[in-house]
């Protein structure tokens, strides 16, 4: 069962939105809208959008140019997580990740279950770690977008969540690149 602490004070954290697309323009971009009006709904930052081709090292260089980016604590992706040959922001994802966060996935998918069942499976959504950044590549349909933020995001990213959440490890990501 998760809470929120209310004795906690609310984290806001500083959130950049990738779209990739080799069609949409900002003004069609109904699914980097969706995570925009979630993420600063909820009290976040915008640190970033921007919208870039289905091209694995393109994608990988925006995302290492925002990881670099000390304004930048997070990075939400949508679209290329499918199955079809232009679908490379997982492989983009995985190309900068130090650790991948394995649950990230899996939990998506119980979630994309109970909206449309056995289609889930064809979404490979993604998150890790690197420079201390979250990263997290979900699906292009503003509805994975809804259901990810609403039901996953939501909360981790939210430091008066309970039992635990992302936030509250920022200041740890990057333990082991302090001197012992």
């Amino acid at each position: 069962m998760t809470r929120i602490d209310e004795s906690k004070d609310f984290v806001p954290v500083r959130i950049a939105v990738l779209t990739v697309s080799d069609t949409r323009s900002m003004a069609e971009d109904r699914s980097g809208d969706t995570l925009v009006e979630r993420l600063t709904g909820a009290g976040h930052a915008l640190g970033a959008r921007a919208i870039i081709r289905d091209e694995r090292a393109e994608i990988a260089q925006q995302l290492r140019d925002w990881i670099a980016d000390p304004a930048i604590d997070v990075i939400i992706s949508t679209g290329g997580t499918g199955l079809t040959g232009r679908d490379v922001t997982v492989e983009a994802h995985r190309d900068v990740y130090e650790k991948e966060i394995d649950a990230f996935g899996t939990v998506f998918t119980i979630v994309s279950m109970q909206k449309i069942g056995t289609s889930a499976v064809q979404s490979r959504a993604t998150a890790g770690v690197a420079g201390g950044t979250y990263l997290f590549a979900l699906p292009g349909s503003p509805g994975a977008c809804r259901d990810a933020w609403d039901e996953i995001l939501a909360h981790q990213l939210d430091y008066r969540h309970r039992p635990c959440n992302f936030v509250e490890i920022f200041p740890r990501l990057e333990e082991h690149k302090r001197r012992k």
